[in-house]
């Protein structure tokens, strides 16, 4: 699954467009490499978007199969490091 589709599959980004004005603004980094929005995110991969203030990070359990998960479900699928 595309990046920009599981970030927004899951939740934490609310669209999909923000997702991939994100990894084209290089915020997004795929196991400590930035990435384009198109590439492929595994399972066991980790995900960390940059802010200006804080960093996030998240270790992806699952990918969904579905177009849209509810938020009561991003758990299974996605995991926030600190």
């Amino acid at each position: 699954m595309r990046v920009d589709k599981f970030l927004n599959t899951t939740n934490i980004v609310k669209r999909r467009a923000i997702a991939q004005d994100m990894c084209d603004n290089q915020v997004v980094f795929l196991n400590g490499k930035k990435i384009k929005s198109s590439k492929e995110v595994k399972i066991g991969d980790i995900i960390e978007i940059v802010f200006l203030e804080k960093s996030r990070k998240f270790l992806v359990l699952a990918l969904p199969e579905q177009k849209t998960i509810p938020k009561s479900q991003s758990a299974k699928y996605v995991q926030e490091i600190f």
